[in-house]
């Protein structure tokens, strides 16, 4: 019975393989083997074959070597009263995600600590979180001011924001940020944010 099965399975392959082979053309219409198959005539074109394709291989090695960006930079400003330090991305692409990381330290009381910062961290940015969140939020001439409230000496506020480069923001902008105790101004950090399409 088994022989009888296989025999069945044989002649129908081959039966298979038979018609296949009728009805395959030896080469398209449009196609000539010596041109396209064998480049005869066209020894040059392949150098521009590779050429084109080592670019398409150049771009993913930029990107792994971080000249666009995303990877976070550390800036830091100290004055009499405080330190802060900036920590996020100087070049981001459009549509990603990336965090920022600010932490103020106090060298002597902060009653009223406050961040202010450019219309440049929000400007086509989609701001997703703030964390913690501050104890009030408002707006100093077009800049986002965000007091963070009391820090006492020695101690440290992190506050983390989580950013997302709307598509269509292409550009330099810039994300100055300053630090006020009330309206005493302790500090500024001098940064901008380059986007890539």
């Amino acid at each position: 019975m088994t022989g009888q099965v296989d025999a069945i399975v044989s002649v129908s392959f081959n039966s298979f393989i038979s018609r296949s082979d009728n009805s395959v053309a030896d080469q398209p219409d449009t196609i000539l083997l010596k041109r396209d198959r064998d480049l005869v005539g066209r020894g040059n074109e392949i150098w521009v074959r590779r050429g084109l394709f080592g670019l398409l291989c150049l771009l993913p090695l930029l990107a792994l070597l971080n000249v666009f960006g995303q990877r976070p930079q550390t800036l830091h400003a100290a004055a009499n009263g405080a330190d802060v330090e900036v920590y996020a991305p100087k070049r981001v692409r459009s549509g990603v995600l990336f965090q920022a990381r600010f932490r103020v330290t106090a060298r002597e009381e902060l009653k009223k600590a406050t961040l202010v910062l450019d219309p440049g961290w929000l400007e086509s940015m989609t701001l997703n979180t703030i964390e913690p969140a501050p104890v009030n939020e408002g707006s100093d001439d077009g800049r986002l001011t965000l007091e963070l409230g009391h820090i006492p000496r020695g101690q440290s506020h992190l506050l983390f924001m989580q950013f997302q480069v709307n598509p269509t923001n292409v550009g330099r902008r810039a994300q100055d940020v300053d630090l006020y105790d009330g309206e005493r101004h302790l500090l500024h950090i001098d940064r901008s944010i380059l986007v890539y399409p």
